[in-house]
């Protein structure tokens, strides 16, 4: 019996691996004081969209602080921005959002509604922003009669915004503001 050394290795791995999973079991289960998280208030306003924030400073995206044996609400779905004013774009060549709501636009390999209002020909009628000229370019800069294919699914790229909660501050500052600003330490 030439493998009996291995399987005498094999065994007790196989117990270490019970043992410790027993003990993740047993402590893993065990509530702190300090682990408890605060309950909402009656101060926390009627269909007030809460994050839920661990002590540890990470967002709870998935539980929202729900114990695992409980059945949790969803949130309420964000409402989509409908308000058809363009909006600033932050750094050269990003992708405009979506100023107004998209539900039930049909864009597949048959039609598009985008472009119902934003093809070049029709822009002026609508008074929608044209597609840029890039859209009917090829890869090799070559001018196409219509929207190139590359360019033809236009969620891909552009947006629409919500009133979702901010999940992550955000300190970005476009370059403008950046370059308007006076230099750190007034010099």
């Amino acid at each position: 019996m030439r493998n009996k050394p291995l399987l005498i290795v094999a065994g007790l791995v196989l117990l270490l691996s019970v043992l410790v999973f027993a003990a993740g079991w047993m402590f893993g289960s065990l509530k702190r004081p300090d682990d408890a998280q605060p309950a909402a208030t009656a101060s926390t306003p009627v269909g007030a969209r809460a994050i839920f924030v661990p002590g540890d400073g990470q967002i709870d995206a998935l539980r929202r602080g729900v114990p695992v044996d409980k059945e949790g609400h969803p949130p309420p779905m964000a409402r989509v921005e409908n308000t058809d004013m363009r909006r600033v774009r932050n750094y050269p060549m990003q992708p405009p959002t979506i100023p107004h709501a998209i539900d039930g636009y049909q864009v597949d390999k048959n039609s598009n509604r985008c472009m119902l209002c934003h093809a070049r020909a029709n822009a002026a009628t609508f008074q929608a922003p044209p597609v840029s000229v890039t859209h009917y370019m090829d890869r090799d800069d070559q001018f196409l009669a219509t929207i190139s294919p590359r360019r033809y699914f236009c969620s891909q790229c552009h947006v629409v915004q919500t009133d979702a909660p901010t999940l992550v501050a955000n300190g970005f500052r476009d370059i403008d503001s950046l370059m308007a600003a006076p230099p750190p330490g007034g010099h």
